[in-house]
C-alpha cells in the first residue's frame, strides 16, 4: 500500500537498483564527496527509523521537525502531518511538479507524495483508492484534502474539454461547501462542521470524468446558537456583508449585527478571513458548478428567511402562552417563505399532539416551546438546503462517460471533547471510532491475520482493538447507546424529560468496561480519551423530528423551491416512528465503512500542536495525548516488523514477468510453469536477497519498500531498453533515408551546381565575339562568373560598409563589383594607375576611391558615377590586356581609362542591365577622351618582359595571349567523396540485444498472461530449461569479450571451460597506396625545376608542400609543378 511509481532520474535509479536489488558493483566506486546542496535532515523523516520506539521519542521527533518547519513525517506509507498555522510555501506549482512520478523515498514527506501514490496505484494496479484523513478539530484535515484535490487535478491530464470542466468543478466544491459547512470555533478559524467523502471517478486513461459527494453530520445546531468567540456558518457573514443591492431590497438583507442568529456570540470578524472576498469566491464557485441565477436566488432567499426566523421573538400573553412580539417580522418572514402570516404564527405557537388513542390535540406553546419550534424551523431549512446543494453539485459532477476506477477523499471533523458534550459530540466521536476501527483492521489486525493465514514468519504485536467501543454505541442486540435512546423515546415520547430519565435507566443497566454511568451523564472510554456526555435533552435531539405543524406550513407554501427542500407529504394519521438521527448516522457510518473497505487506503494522521493557533508553540502534553490515541506507536512497531508490500502470485507475475528472461521474451509471457514458480524465478533473476521476501500460500511478500522500488525501476528500464531498440531502428531508417537523399542531392549538384554562372561565362565568350585574345586563367574550366565579388549586396561585412558609405539606394542592386585601377593624370608627370573600386548596379556605374582623412581614418567616397544609359561605348584592345575605356562623352570631365582583371565578366554583366545601349568597341588601340572633346589613342604592344601588364607613356605593354577564338576548358572533375556507409556503426544490427540472438535458449511461444481471476495454483510442472550448446573457441572468445545484457549477476567461469588460445602475431602493416593523376593539358617547363608534361600522361603525387605545390615522382625524377592543382589532376 502507498507505493508510488518508479524514479525517472538515472542516477537515483541506478543507486536504488544497486541497493534494493543487491546487485554487485561492476566498477570501483567513485570517490566520495560532500554534497553541499543537500538539505540536512531534521530528526528522521520516517518514524520507523527511530532508534527507540516510544510515544515520547515520537513526540520529540515531531517537535524537532515542527520547529525546523518540517511538518510532514512518514510511518511507512502513513503520513503524519502537524498543522504549522502559517504558510510555508510548500504547495507551489514548482513543489507540486517535483513530486510527479516520484516514489516517496525520492522526495521529502509531503501530502503530494500521498496523492501521487494513490493516483499511481489506481493507474498501475487498477484498484480503487481512498485517502482517510483523521485527527482532531484544527489539525489540518480540510487543508490536506484540498491539497490532494489540487495535486490530482494537476497531474491527471485532460487539459481541454469535459475533463478540464470536471477538474474545475471538483476544485470549485471547496469554496462552495466551506462557506456553507465551515465556521469559526475556539479551536479553528475554518473548522469543518460537516463530514464529506468526495469520490472522483476516472476513465481508463486516468482522466477525471466525474465525481460525487456524500455529506455527514452537519452541525445544524450552530445555525441557531454559538458560544462566545465562535461564529455561525461563514455564508451568513459573507451574505450579510457582501449582498448586492438587489438582494438587500428584495430579501431585506442587513448587517450581521441586526440578526439574533449572527450576533449572539458577539464575533463578527475573524483574523485571516475576508468575508467579502470569500463571498465572491462562493459566487464564482456557484457559476463553475453550473448553478443558474434562479437557483442562486432561491438559495439566498432561504438564507434570508433563516436569518429573519431568528428575529422572531416571543412574549407571554395574559394566559401564559407565547405571543409574537413584532408582527412586522412575521409578515416579512411569511413573504420570504410565501405563506400566510397567520399560518406561520399558528405553526410555531400551536403544538399538534397525537396520543396513542388516535386523538389529535392542538396545544398552545409557551415561550420556551415556541422558541424551540422557531429554531427547529431554521435548522430544518438550513439542513435541507445544505443537502440540496450537495445533491445539485453531484448532478453537475455526474460522469459523462464510462468510469474505470475511483479515488475517494474523506474529510470529516475529528474527535471532540468539550466541557459539555451532547448528542452531536457522541455522533462525531462514534464516526471517528469507526474510522479508527478501519485503520486497525487494515493496518494492524488484518496485517497480522494475513501473515498467519499466509503462513509467514512473523512476531505478533499487541494492540488495542476498539471494536468493543463501536459495539457499545451502535449495537442493536444487546442494545447499545443509540438503541437505548430510541427505546426511551418509544416509552415516553411526549415528554422529553421522561425520555431522558428512561434512557439513563438503560445506561445504568448496561455492563461494559468502557461505559461508566454518572448522575445525569455517562462516560465513554473512547480510543482518544474519556468523554462525559450530558443526558439532558439528548433523546429529543435523537428524535430530530419536525412538528407536523411546520410540515403542514411547508406544504402550504407557494414557493416551489420549499417544496423541493421538503418533498414528502405529511400523513396526519401515520403514528409509526420514523428513523431517528442515531439510526441515520449508524447507517451512514456503516455505508461509509463498506465503501472504504473496498478501496486501497492511504492514511494522513493530522496533529494539532497547540490550542492557540500559534506558528511557534508546540504543546508537548497535548501532542503526546494525540500520539497515544492515534496509535502511532503501535503503527511504528508493526511497520518495523512487517512487510511493506504483498500481492497475489498472479498479479505479481503479471506486473514483473518482464524482468526475467526465463518468463518473457520481447514483451511476451513465455513461462509454462505455475505462478508461484514464476515468482521465484523472477526474484532469483533480479537478484533480490532471500531475506527481503517470503512466499505465502497465495501471495508474495516484499519486506522493504526499497526492494519494491528496485523492481519497479528494473521494469521501467526494460521498457526503456525496448524503446531504445525501436528508436535505434527508427534512427537507422532516418539515416538511410537522409543518406539516400544526400547522394541524390550530391549527384544533382554535380550536374547543376553553378549552371547560371557557367551560362554567364559562356555569354562572355559571345560578348567578345572572338576579337580579343584571352588569358589562360580566363578560360579555365573552373572559372565562374559570380558578379558581386566585394559583397556590396550583403547586409553585413566590408561590402555593406562600402554600400553605406556611398549611399546606394535600396532599389539599386549591384550586379558586379571588384577592385581595379584608373589611369590618373599627374600634372607635369606621366599618368599612373591608381587603385579604385568598380561597382556596376542595375542603373549606374560607380568609381569609388579610398582616401586617408585628416584623423588618419580611411574615407570611402564616390569619385565618379554616371547612369548606364550615359555610357555610349566601351573601348578595349584585341590583346589580352585588361585595360578599357568608358565613352561617356562628358563636356566637363574626361572619359575614364580603367584596368580590371575581370573585365570580360564586367562587360557581360553590363550588357545584361543595359540591353539597348551596350556598344563594345574592340580595336588595336583604345580610344578615350583624355580631356573633354579631345580624343587620344592608347597603343597596346605585346612586348612585356614579364607576365604582368603595365602602362607607360600612352602605351600598354603586355604579352601574347591565348587565341581569340578560345573557349573555356571542360569543367574539371571534383575530388571524389567516398559515400558514407548507410549501416555503419550501431545503426542496424541483426538479431537480438547487442546485435546477436539472446543467449537464453528459452521457449519463446507466447503464453496467456496471468490475470486477477486466474488460478494461482497451476498444476503444470516447470519444464527444464534447454542446455546451451558448446560453441567454437573463436566464438567463445568473442562472446566473452562482449557484454550481453542480462537481468542476472554475471556468473564466474568454471574451471572446466577451456582456456582461450594465445593471440595471433600482429599483421604486417600494408603499404601506403600510391596517389596517381592523369594530365589533362600540355605544359612546357620554363625553369630548371619544372617538368614538361603532355596530355594523357599518368603521374604519381608524392606529397603536397606547404606552399601549395605538389611534388610528383615520375621516371625516378622528382619535380615541382604548380599547375597540377589548377588542372584537377589529383
Amino acid at each position: 500500500m502507498g507505493i508510488t511509481r518508479r524514479a525517472k532520474d538515472k542516477a537515483a535509479r541506478a543507486d536504488r537498483s544497486a541497493g534494493g536489488a543487491g546487485q554487485a558493483a561492476a566498477t570501483k566506486p567513485k570517490k566520495a564527496t560532500f554534497d553541499t546542496t543537500k538539505k540536512k535532515e531534521i530528526g528522521v523523516s520516517d518514524l520507523t527509523l527511530l532508534r527507540t520506539v516510544s510515544n515520547e521519542a515520537i513526540n520529540e521527533n515531531l517537535k524537532k521537525r515542527f520547529e525546523g518547519a518540517e511538518i510532514y513525517t512518514y510511518i511507512g506509507h502513513v503520513l503524519v502531518s502537524v498543522n504549522p498555522f502559517r504558510d510555508l510555501g510548500i504547495y507551489t506549482e514548482q513543489v507540486l511538479n517535483s513530486y510527479r512520478g516520484k516514489n516517496r523515498l525520492e522526495v521529502p514527506p509531503h501530502v503530494f507524495a500521498i496523492a501521487e501514490s494513490a493516483y499511481y496505484n489506481m493507474k498501475a494496479y487498477k484498484d480503487n483508492q481512498c485517502v482517510i484523513i483523521s485527527g482532531e478539530s484544527g489539525a489540518g484535515k480540510t487543508e490536506a484534502a484540498k491539497r490532494i484535490m489540487q495535486y490530482i487535478a494537476n497531474v491527471s491530464g485532460g487539459e481541454t474539454g469535459e475533463i478540464q470542466q470536471i477538474k474545475d468543478m471538483v476544485l470549485a466544491t471547496n469554496p462552495l461547501l466551506e462557506s456553507f459547512g465551515n465556521a469559526k470555533t475556539l479551536r479553528n478559524n475554518n473548522s469543518s462542521r460537516f463530514g464529506k467523502y468526495l469520490q472522483i471517478h476516472f476513465n481508463a486513461q486516468g482522466e477525471p470524468v466525474g465525481a460525487d459527494i456524500t455529506n455527514y453530520l452537519l452541525e445544524k445546531t450552530r445555525v441557531v446558537g454559538q458560544i462566545a468567540n465562535e461564529r455561525n456558518f461563514h455564508i451568513f457573514y459573507q451574505f450579510t456583508k457582501g449582498a448586492s443591492q438587489h438582494y438587500r431590497e428584495t430579501f431585506g438583507v442587513q448587517k450581521p449585527e441586526t440578526y439574533l442568529y449572527t450576533s449572539r456570540s458577539k464575533c463578527f470578524n475573524v483574523d485571516g478571513i475576508d468575508d467579502l472576498a470569500e463571498f465572491q469566491d462562493t459566487l464564482n464557485a456557484m457559476k463553475v458548478i453550473g448553478l443558474s441565477q434562479a437557483e442562486q436566488d432561491n438559495i439566498f432567499r432561504m438564507l434570508a428567511a433563516i436569518l429573519w426566523t431568528g428575529n422572531l421573538v416571543f412574549r407571554e400573553d395574559d394566559s401564559g402562552y407565547a405571543a409574537v412580539s413584532d408582527q412586522s417580522v412575521v409578515d416579512f418572514l411569511a413573504y420570504l417563505l410565501e405563506v400566510e402570516p397567520a399560518r406561520l404564527v399558528h405553526a410555531i405557537t400551536i403544538r399538534i399532539l397525537t396520543p396513542r388513542n388516535g386523538e389529535v390535540i392542538e396545544s398552545p406553546a409557551n415561550v420556551a416551546q415556541a422558541t424551540a419550534t422557531r429554531d427547529a424551523l431554521a435548522k430544518a431549512i438550513y439542513n435541507n438546503l445544505f443537502d440540496w446543494i450537495v445533491e445539485r453539485i453531484n448532478q453537475s459532477l455526474r460522469a459523462r462517460q464510462a468510469t474505470a476506477n475511483t479515488i475517494g477523499i474523506l474529510d470529516i471533523y475529528g474527535f471532540e471533547i468539550f466541557e459539555k458534550n451532547s448528542f452531536e459530540q457522541l455522533c462525531i466521536n462514534y464516526v471517528n471510532e469507526k474510522l479508527q476501527q478501519i485503520f486497525i483492521q487494515l493496518t494492524l489486525k488484518a496485517e497480522q491475520e494475513e501473515y498467519a493465514r499466509e503462513q509467514i514468519k512473523w512476531t505478533p504485536i499487541s494492540y488495542f482493538d476498539n471494536k468493543i467501543v463501536c459495539d457499545l454505541i451502535e449495537s442493536i442486540r444487546p442494545p447499545g447507546i443509540f438503541s437505548a435512546m430510541k427505546d426511551a423515546t418509544k416509552t415516553a415520547h411526549a415528554d422529553p424529560a421522561a425520555c431522558d430519565r428512561t434512557f439513563m435507566q438503560s445506561i445504568n443497566g448496561m455492563s461494559n468496561p468502557h461505559l461508566t454511568p454518572r448522575q445525569g451523564s455517562f462516560i465513554v472510554k473512547h480510543y482518544a480519551g474519556d468523554v462525559s456526555y450530558t443526558v439532558d435533552g439528548i433523546t429529543d435531539k435523537n428524535k430530530d423530528l419536525l412538528l407536523k405543524g411546520l410540515l403542514n406550513l411547508f406544504q402550504g407554501s407557494q414557493n416551489k423551491f420549499i417544496h423541493t427542500l421538503f418533498p414528502n407529504q405529511v400523513d396526519q394519521d401515520n403514528r409509526k416512528q420514523p428513523p431517528s438521527a442515531g439510526d441515520r448516522i449508524r447507517a451512514s457510518a456503516n455505508a461509509l465503512v463498506d465503501t472504504l473497505m473496498k478501496c486501497q487506503p492511504s492514511y494522513i494522521r493530522t496533529i494539532k500542536p497547540n490550542e492557540n493557533k500559534s506558528p511557534t508553540e508546540y504543546n508537548v502534553p497535548n501532542v503526546l495525548h494525540q500520539i497515544k490515541y492515534l496509535g502511532l506507536q503501535e503503527n511504528v512497531r508493526i511497520r518495523r516488523a512487517g512487510f511493506a508490500y504483498r500481492q497475489s502470485f498472479e498479479k505479481f507475475v503479471d506486473r514483473f514477468f518482464l524482468l526475467s528472461p526465463a518468463t518473457s521474451y520481447a514483451g511476451e509471457y513465455t513461462w509454462q510453469g505455475s505462478y508461484e514458480a514464476a515468482v521465484k524465478q523472477i526474484l532469483k533473476d533480479t537478484s533480490i536477497p532471500q531475506e527481503e521476501w517470503q512466499l505465502g500460500v497465495t501471495k508474495a511478500f516484499i519486506k522493504s519498500p526499497e526492494t519494491l522500488f528496485a523492481l519497479e525501476h528494473m521494469r521501467d528500464r526494460y521498457w526503456h531498453n525496448m524503446a531504445t531498440r525501436i528508436q535505434r531502428m527508427w534512427r537507422a531508417y532516418l539515416a538511410y533515408r537522409a543518406e539516400a537523399a544526400t547522394r541524390i542531392q550530391r549527384f544533382w549538384r554535380k550536374k547543376r551546381t553553378g549552371a547560371e554562372y557557367l551560362e554567364l561565362r559562356d555569354e562572355g565568350h559571345r560578348v567578345l565575339g572572338g576579337r580579343k585574345e584571352r588569358r589562360r586563367m580566363s578560360i579555365l574550366g573552373s572559372r565562374r562568373f559570380l558578379g558581386d565579388y566585394l559583397g556590396i549586396n550583403a547586409s553585413s561585412g566590408p561590402g555593406a560598409h562600402v554600400r553605406n558609405a556611398i549611399q546606394l539606394g535600396s532599389n539599386e542592386r549591384v550586379v558586379f563589383s571588384c577592385r581595379g585601377e584608373i589611369l590618373e593624370a599627374k600634372f607635369g608627370r606621366s599618368s599612373k594607375p591608381s587603385p579604385r573600386i568598380l561597382i556596376v548596379t542595375n542603373s549606374k556605374y560607380y568609381i569609388v576611391a579610398q582616401t586617408m582623412g585628416q584623423n588618419h581614418q580611411v574615407q570611402i567616397v564616390v569619385e565618379r558615377s554616371f547612369p548606364l544609359g550615359a555610357i555610349k561605348s566601351i573601348g578595349t584592345s584585341t590583346a589580352r590586356d585588361d585595360w578599357f575605356s568608358l565613352g561617356v562623352g562628358s563636356q566637363q570631365e574626361p572619359d575614364p581609362l580603367l584596368n580590371c582583371v575581370l573585365k570580360t565578366e564586367m562587360f557581360t554583366q553590363m550588357k545584361r542591365v543595359m540591353p539597348g545601349g551596350f556598344n563594345l568597341k574592340i580595336a588595336d588601340t583604345i580610344e578615350y577622351a583624355k580631356k573633354p572633346g579631345k580624343m587620344q589613342s592608347v597603343k597596346v604592344l605585346k612586348d612585356s618582359p614579364t607576365p604582368q601588364d603595365f602602362y607607360k607613356s600612352g602605351v600598354v605593354h603586355t604579352q601574347p595571349g591565348e587565341s581569340a577564338i578560345s573557349v573555356s576548358r571542360p569543367t574539371p572533375k571534383g575530388k571524389p567523396v567516398p559515400p558514407r556507409p548507410i549501416t555503419r556503426g550501431k545503426l542496424i544490427k541483426p538479431g537480438g540485444p547487442g546485435g546477436r540472438p539472446s543467449r537464453f535458449p528459452v521457449n519463446r511461444t507466447p503464453q496467456p498472461r496471468p490475470s486477477a481471476g486466474a488460478s494461482g495454483a497451476a498444476s503444470t510442472t516447470v519444464s527444464p530449461r534447454p542446455v546451451p550448446q558448446p560453441q567454437p573457441a573463436a566464438a567463445a572468445a568473442v562472446a566473452s569479450s562482449v557484454s550481453i545484457p542480462t537481468h542476472t549477476r554475471q556468473q564466474s567461469n568454471s574451471s572446466s571451460v577451456r582456456a582461450p588460445p594465445p593471440p595471433p602475431p600482429p599483421a604486417v602493416p600494408t603499404a601506403k597506396p600510391k596517389i596517381m593523376a592523369k594530365v589533362l593539358y600540355d605544359f612546357v617547363g620554363t625553369r630548371e625545376n619544372e617538368l614538361s608534361i603532355k596530355k594523357g600522361q599518368v603521374i604519381e603525387i608524392e606529397r603536397k608542400e606547404n606552399n601549395g605545390k605538389l611534388v610528383i615522382a615520375w621516371l625516378d625524377v622528382i619535380y615541382h609543378a604548380d599547375h597540377i592543382s589548377h588542372q584537377g589532376g589529383g
